[in-house]
């Protein structure tokens, strides 16, 4: 509903964040009932940036992502929220850290995720 609410007051600038958070909630794009790797990997993308503009400079870790996209089974989807948050990461949209310092995606244990310098807010 943010989302909406700036596309009233900022107009069609921010009308990607909108698509960010229908996709991640499973309204546009593949059905969400019948998950593709494709369709999974679109849907995390939209959720990890969807996310990160929500919390406005706090971290995400990537089985938030996970839980919005597998539900109940967010578990099998947590390594390809990491794979992601990877390519996020390449493109400039995600920044990834561990204990505060950056990391590659390739980190053992826990990461978070920020935003990076070419997420648009």
């Amino acid at each position: 509903m943010a989302a909406r609410r700036l596309v009233k007051t900022r107009g069609d600038d921010v009308r990607f964040r909108v698509r960010d958070a229908k996709v991640a909630l499973g309204e546009r794009g593949e059905p969400w009932w019948e998950p593709t790797d494709d369709g999974r990997r679109d849907r995390l993308s939209a959720t990890i940036r969807a996310l990160l503009r929500h919390r406005e400079g706090s971290t995400i870790c990537p089985s938030d992502a996970a839980r919005v996209v597998g539900g109940e089974d967010w578990r099998e989807v947590v390594q390809l929220a990491r794979e992601v948050a990877g390519e996020l990461s390449a493109e400039g949209h995600v920044c990834i850290t561990q204990n505060g310092q950056p990391v590659g995606i390739d980190a053992r244990g826990p990461i978070r995720l920020g935003a990076g310098p070419d997420l648009a807010l």
